[in-house]
Order: structure tokens, then sequence, then C-alpha cells
């Protein structure tokens, strides 16, 4: 039987990856008055998958991130998984 997951991923660029939207970010948080020391900007992705169990869709959704949600030459990325109930579809 099939399970639906929900997955949350963050992808941020490796630290030896210059980020010059958090520089910018990090200028404009300093000029607000802010004492702000770095900046990082990532993503973040959700999305739900089915598969047979947990270890599966743990197999699929790393395959997903290094296949298309990030550019692992100079992204890091990690992921929580969790198992979400099946809507059950009836009359109203």
């Amino acid at each position: 039987m099939l399970r639906k997951f929900k997955a949350h991923v963050y992808v941020t660029l490796r630290p030896s990856v210059l980020d010059p939207a958090g520089t910018a970010v990090q200028s404009g948080l300093q000029h607000m008055g802010y004492e702000v020391e770095q900046v990082r900007i990532g993503k973040y992705i959700e999305l739900i998958l089915t598969a047979g169990n947990e270890n599966t869709a743990r197999e699929q959704l790393e395959r997903m991130c290094d296949q298309m949600l990030a550019n692992t030459v100079v992204e890091n990325y990690r992921f929580d998984l969790v198992e979400v109930a099946i809507e059950m579809g009836g009359a109203r």
C-alpha cells in the first residue's frame, strides 16, 4: 500500500561559494541599523510524495534533490520527511 509523505527541503549555498544576494541583504540590514554578521540566501521547497515506505520515500527524495532541486556542485541540501494521512474521498 502506498503512503504519503510530506517533505521540507532546505537548499543552501556551500560555505565556500560567494553569495551576492546574501551580501546585498546583509548590507541593507546593516544600513537599517541591525547588527548582522552574515546573511546566506537559500531555497525552501515543500512537497508531498507517495511511496511504499519511509526508506523508499527518502531514496526518492535524495534522487530528486540530486537531479533537480539542488545544484550539488555549489549547494548543500537537507530535508525533513513526515508521513501524512491519506485523505479519503467521499460524499459531502
